[in-house]
C-alpha cells in the first residue's frame, strides 16, 4: 500500500491511539527483533517510532546507541514506501559523514523497514545494522519486510485491544435495562475482525459474534449455554484451559499464542476477567506462526550450512571429516540413521566411509555395495537422488520391519558428483518428514561433501605424486647413480608435477675467482624458447650471488612485490617470467647449483610445493655426492676391469681357436678320408661302366645270331629244344637287355656319389676360387639324401628349391659345403619328431651393388625384382630372379635361406645359438660347436652375416649372406 505524507501531528495522533507512545520494552516486540537479527545474520536490530520530532526505541537488540545519533538513521526510513538498504555507509553521501559511522561504533551496513499502518500512517522502523559492509539476500529482504508487518499487526492488535475493554468497561457501567446500549455493544463486539466470546463461572458460553463461528466451525445455537470443556473436549488439560482458570483464579488479563491440534491452527488469546466471568477473543495466526517456523528454520539451516562449510574446510583424513560431517547432520536435522559411502571406480562398489545416529543394526545397508543393489546402489546408478516422505509405504525402500520398529517417516538419498563423476552416496533417515527446505539444503550440503571429497582425494594423489617423484629420485640414485638420467628426471617431473611452464636445473662454478652459471637440464612447456646452455653476464651476475649465498627466490608475482631485489625483477621482466621459486644446494664437496621453476603467469608458491622442491634438492646433492664417489671407485678400479676384460677376451679367442682347430681336423681327416673312397671306388667304377658298353654290344650281337638261328633253322634238334625251354630263350633276350641297362644306372650312381663326395670334401680347394654355389648345395643334399627319405612311419621330408640367378662366388668351397651340411643337419634334426609334412625350404638370390644393364634379348618384365619368401619383413632390395642373365663378373651380396616349418626356438634359446659348446641337444648326440664354427665361417672368413629367424610354432629360417668376390663390400647385417 503506497503510505502518504503525515505531518508530526497526525504521526503523534496515531501512536497515542495504538497506545504505543512512551510504553516500556514489550516481549513481544523483542522477539520480532532477535528475529531479524537471526535472519539477517547482524549483531543489531532495533524497533523505533517517531512523531512529533520525539524518537524512541520500542525495542533494541545489540549495543546501545546514542538516540539522538539513530533517530538520523531512522528519519530516512520513514519518508520510504519499502527497504531501505545501505551495503556500506561510508560509501553513501547521506550517511558518510554521520557520527555513529565515522566514530565508535563504527556502522558500515544498514537497513529498514518503515512501519506503514492499515490508514498508510508510517509511524517508525524496524532496522538492522552491522559492523562490516554487506547486503541482504532476497530472502532476507522478505523476511525482514515481513517482520516489520509483524510489527504493524502488534500495533493493530494493541488498538484493538483498547477499543475492547473500553467497550467492555462501559458495558458494565450501563444500565442493564438500556438495550440502546446493549445493542450497540453488540454491533461494536461483531465489527471487530477477531473472534471474541465470553464465559460464565460455570464456563458456559454466554456471548460471541460471527468470527467465532467461522474460526470454530461451531454456529452460535452449538455454543451458547454450553461449557467450553464439553464442546472442546481436547482443550481439557490443555495451555487454553490451564491460562483461562489462571486469569479467573488471579484476576488478571492473559495473553497466549497456542497450536489447536484438532483444527491445525495456531491461536493467539487475550483473556480478560470481569464481574461476570471471562471475555476472550482469539485470531487465526497460523500463517505468521509458519512465516515465523520457516525463518527459524531457515535460520537454523543456515546455520548448520555454515558449521557445515567450517567442517568441510578443516584439514585431516577423509573418514574423520565425513564422520564430523554425519554427525553434524544428525544434530542439527534430529536424524537417525545417517551413512556417507564413497566410490571405489576400481572395486566399482561403494565403501561405507561414515555412520551417525542411534539407531538399530539392518542389513538392508551394507558397508560395500554394488551398484544398482538397494537403495544405496539405485541411486548411485541413477545419479539421482531420491526422497520420500512416506518410506512405509514407498516400495523402493526396503527392510519395512526395522522401518517400522524404528518409527521412520521419512528418507533423503543423494549421489554425491564431481563434473559428472560419481565419487559416492549419502543417505538419511528421520522420525519425522522432511521439509522443502531441508531438502534443498540437502541436496547443497551433498554437492560440498562431494567436492571436500574429490579436494582430498586430488590431494592425497598430489602427496602420492609427490612421495613418488621422492622415491624415484632415490631410487635412481640407489640402482643407476648417473647423474644426467637424475637431472633430467627432476626436472621433468617437478614441471609436471607442479603444472609450471617450465623447470631446469643450473650449475654454478667459480672459475678465476669469477661465478659462471649453465643450464644443462630443463623442461618447458612446447613454443617456448631454451635456455640450456652459458647463462648471460648479467644473468650471472643477479643469480650467482643468490646461489653463493644459498639464498632461496620466491616470487609470486613480479609486479606485485616492490620489495624485491630490483636486479631480479629486471631479469625476470626480460625473460618474461612473472613468478619464479629458485632453491639452491650445496654439496659436501662444496658444489653449487640451484633448481628453478619459472611461471609466465600469476602462481602463488606453496608451502608444500616450497617443501617439496627443497626435499628434491636434498635428494639431488645426495646423487651429486654419491656420483663423484662412484666414479672416484670405478676410476680405482678402471686398470682392473680392462685387465680382467682383456684376459676373458684372451680365454674366449683360445676357446674358439681350440673349437675351430678340432672342427678343422676332423673335417680335414673326414675329406681325407672320403677323398680315398672315393679315388679307390672310382677305379672299379670306370672299369665297370666302361665294360658294360661292350657287354651291351656283344649280348647284342648274340641275341642277333640267335634269331638269325632260328630262322634259318626253325626245327631245332631235340637237344637244342629242350635247352631252350630249360632256359626260357625268350625272357633272356627280353631281360638281358634291361639287368644291362640297370647294372649301368647303378654305375652312373655310384659315380654321382662320388662325384658329390669330391665337391664336398674340396680337399683340392683350399683357397678361394670361383664355384657354383648350387651345387655345393645339392652335394650336401646328396649326402643327406638318406636321412630325407621315408622310412618306417616316417613319410620322408620334402626338399623345395627357389634357386635365383648367381654368378660364381669367391669362396673357400669346402667350409662353406661344412655349414650348408651344419645347417641343413639341424633343420632335419627339427623336423624328424615333428608332424608331417616335413618341409625344408632352401631359396638363393644376387643382390647386385650396381645396377644390372639388361641384355638386347631382355624384356622390362624379365628385370624386375622378386620378393623372396623369408619368416621375417620382405627385403626392398633388387634381387633377381633365375631366369635372368647375371654377368659372370657382376659385384654384389649372394643371399642363401634355408626355412623349415618346424616348431620354432625360444627367444632365449635365439639368443645363444651361435655360443660355443651350446646345444639343447641329449648328450652324445651334439657338441654345440657347428654353428659357433659356422657363424666363424661365414663373418670372419668371407665377411657376410649369418642370422637366425624363428618364432615358437612357425619354423626356423637360417639368413647367409656373403659377398660374391672378397672385396670390401658392405653386407647388410
Amino acid at each position: 500500500m503506497a503510505a502518504r505524507l503525515l505531518d508530526e501531528s497526525a504521526r503523534l495522533a496515531a501512536l497515542l491511539q495504538y497506545r504505543i507512545l512512551d510504553s516500556g520494552p514489550e516481549a513481544t516486540f523483542d522477539a520480532i527483533a532477535r528475529l531479524a537479527t537471526q535472519t539477517c545474520q547482524v549483531p543489531i536490530a532495533m524497533i523505533n517510532f517517531v512523531a512529533d520530532n520525539r524518537f524512541w526505541s520500542k525495542s533494541r537488540v545489540g549495543t546501545e546507541l546514542p538516540i539522538s545519533l539513530e533517530q538520523l538513521f531512522c528519519a530516512h526510513v520513514v519518508e520510504q514506501t519499502s527497504l531501505l538498504m545501505v551495503p556500506d555507509m561510508l560509501a553513501d553521501q547521506r550517511f558518510k559523514l554521520h557520527p555513529l559511522v565515522v566514530d565508535h561504533p563504527h556502522v558500515r551496513f544498514y537497513a529498514g523497514v518503515p512501519l506503514i499502518t492499515s490508514e498508510g500512517l508510517c509511524l517508525g522502523a524496524l532496522c538492522v545494522m552491522d559492523w562490516v559492509a554487506r547486503s541482504l539476500s532476497l530472502e532476507q529482504q522478505e523476511a525482514l519486510q515481513t517482520l516489520g508487518d509483524q510489527v504493524v499487526t502488534q500495533l493493530e492488535l494493541r488498538r484493538k485491544t483498547a477499543e475492547l475493554e473500553e467497550a467492555i468497561a462501559n458495558r458494565t457501567q450501563l444500565d442493564t435495562g438500556e438495550t440502546r446500549s446493549k445493542r450497540k455493544l453488540a454491533r461494536l463486539l461483531a465489527s471487530i475482525t477477531d473472534a471474541f466470546f465470553t464465559l460464565d463461572h460455570s464456563w458456559r458460553f454466554t456471548y460471541l459474534n460471527p468470527q467465532v463461528e467461522k474460526a470454530l466451525f461451531k454456529t452460535q445455537s452449538e455454543l451458547l449455554g454450553r461449557c467450553i470443556w464439553e464442546v472442546f473436549p481436547e482443550t481439557v488439560g490443555s495451555v487454553f484451559e490451564q491460562e483461562y482458570r489462571r486469569a479467573i483464579a488471579l484476576q488478571t488479563p492473559v495473553h497466549f499464542e497456542e497450536f489447536y491440534p484438532p483444527l491445525g491452527t495456531w491461536f493467539e488469546v487475550r483473556a480478560f476477567p470481569y464481574q461476570e466471568g471471562l471475555s476472550v477473543y482469539f485470531r487465526d495466526v497460523t500463517t505468521r506462526k509458519q512465516s515465523e517456523l520457516d525463518l527459524l528454520q531457515r535460520s537454523h539451516l543456515s546455520e548448520f550450512i555454515a558449521t557445515m562449510g567450517v567442517l568441510l574446510a578443516q584439514g585431516g583424513a577423509l573418514f574423520e571429516i565425513l564422520e564430523r560431517c554425519a554427525e553434524t547432520t544428525v544434530q542439527y536435522l534430529d536424524a537417525n540413521f545417517v551413512r556417507i559411502w564413497t566410490y571405489s571406480a576400481e572395486a566399482k562398489l561403494l565403501e561405507l566411509q561414515a555412520i551417525a545416529g542411534q539407531h538399530s543394526h539392518v542389513e538392508d545397508f551394507y558397508s560395500r555395495i554394488p551398484l544398482g543393489i538397494s537403495i544405496i546402489g539405485f541411486i548411485a546408478q541413477t545419479r539421482q537422488p531420491y526422497e520420500t516422505n512416506d518410506v512405509q509405504n514407498d516400495v523402493c525402500i526396503g527392510a519395512k520391519d526395522w522401518v517400522q520398529r524404528e518409527g521412520l517417516v521419512s528418507f533423503a538419498g543423494y549421489p554425491l558428483i564431481v563434473e559428472d563423476r560419481l565419487v559416492g552416496v549419502m543417505a538419511l533417515f528421520c522420525r519425522q518428514p522432511l521439509s522443502e527446505a531441508t531438502l534443498n539444503t540437502l541436496g547443497w550440503i551433498a554437492n560440498s561433501i562431494a567436492v571436500a571429497i574429490d579436494r582430498i582425494w586430488a590431494r592425497e594423489a598430489l602427496m602420492s605424486r609427490r612421495e613418488a617423484l621422492l622415491f624415484r629420485l632415490a631410487s635412481q640414485i640407489r640402482e643407476s647413480l648417473n647423474l644426467d638420467v637424475i637431472l633430467g628426471t627432476t626436472v621433468s617431473e617437478v614441471r609436471s608435477l607442479l603444472q609450471i611452464d617450465r623447470c631446469h636445473f643450473i650449475w654454478c662454478w667459480m672459475n678465476d675467482d669469477q661465478p659462471s652459471l649453465v643450464v644443462t637440464h630443463e623442461s618447458c612447456e612446447s613454443g617456448l624458447p631454451s635456455m640450456l646452455g652459458d647463462c648471460l653476464p648479467e644473468e650471472t651476475v643477479t643469480l650467482a650471488a643468490k646461489i653463493l649465498n644459498l639464498q632461496m627466490i620466491r616470487i609470486d608475482a613480479v609486479t606485485q612485490e616492490p620489495e624485491q631485489d630490483a636486479d631480479v625483477q629486471e631479469l625476470l621482466n626480460r625473460s618474461g617470467i612473472v613468478a619464479q621459486l629458485l632453491v639452491p644446494l650445496e654439496t659436501q664437496s662444496n658444489q653449487l647449483g640451484a633448481i628453478v621453476c619459472s611461471h609466465s603467469r600469476l602462481h602463488a608458491w606453496s608451502d608444500s610445493e616450497v617443501e617439496l622442491l627443497h626435499a628434491v634438492v636434498d635428494q639431488v646433492a645426495i646423487a651429486i655426492e654419491q656420483a663423484e664417489l662412484y666414479a672416484k671407485t670405478r676410476a680405482a678400479a678402471f686398470a682392473a676391469e680392462t685387465q680382467a676384460k682383456q684376459l676373458a677376451e684372451a680365454l674366449q679367442n683360445l676357446q674358439q681357436t681350440q673349437s675351430q682347430l678340432i672342427q678343422t681336423e676332423k673335417m680335414s681327416s673326414l675329406g681325407q678320408m672320403v677323398a680315398g673312397i672315393a679315388h679307390e671306388i672310382n677305379n672299379p667304377v670306370n672299369f665297370i661302366t666302361g665294360n658294360l658298353v661292350h657287354a651291351n654290344n656283344y649280348t647284342k650281337d648274340l641275341l642277333h645270331l640267335i634269331q638269325l638261328y632260328q630262322q634259318c633253322y626253325p626245327d631245332p634238334t631235340p637237344e637244342i629244344q629242350e635247352l631252350i625251354q630249360a632256359i626260357d630263350i625268350e625272357f633272356v633276350a627280353d631281360d638281358l637287355p634291361k639287368l644291362l641297362a640297370s647294372m649301368r644306372l647303378g654305375a652312373d650312381r655310384i659315380r654321382q656319389i662320388v662325384l658329390s663326395l669330391r665337391n664336398f670334401s674340396r680337399l683340392d680347394e683350399a683357397a678361394m676360387k670361383p664355384v657354383n654355389i648350387h651345387e655345393g648345395i645339392d652335394s650336401t643334399l646328396l649326402i643327406l639324401h638318406n636321412r630325407l627319405k621315408s622310412c618306417g612311419g616316417s613319410t620322408g621330408i620334402q626338399i623345395v628349391k627357389e634357386y635365383g640367378a648367381l654368378p660364381p662366388v669367391e669362396c673357400y668351397a669346402g667350409q662353406l659345403n661344412q655349414v650348408f651340411m651344419n645347417i641343413l643337419s639341424n633343420a632335419i634334426d627339427a623336423l624328424e619328431n615333428h608332424p608331417a609334412p616335413g618341409i625344408i625350404t632352401i631359396q638363393t638370390e644376387f643382390i647386385p651393388t650396381r645396377p644390372v644393364t639388361p641384355t638386347l634379348f631382355e624384356t622390362e618384365a624379365e628385370i624386375m625384382p622378386k620378393r623372396p619368401v623369408s619368416l621375417s619383413e620382405p627385403t626392398t632390395q633388387l634381387a633377381l630372379s633365375s631366369g635372368d642373365n647375371i654377368d659372370q663378373n657382376s659385384q654384389g651380396i649372394v643371399t642363401i635361406r634355408i626355412r623349415d616349418n618346424g616348431a620354432g626356438m625360444a627367444p632365449n634359446v635365439r639368443e645363444r645359438l651361435f655360443d660355443p659348446f651350446f646345444t639343447t641337444k641329449p648328450v652324445g648326440k651334439g657338441t654345440g660347436l657347428g654353428l659357433s664354427i659356422s657363424y666363424q665361417i661365414i663373418v670372419q672368413k668371407h665377411g657376410g652375416s649369418l642370422e637366425c629367424r624363428s618364432t615358437p610354432g612357425q619354423g626356423t629360417e637360417f639368413v647367409l649372406q656373403i659377398p660374391s668376390s672378397p672385396q670390401n663390400i658392405s653386407v647388410p647385417r
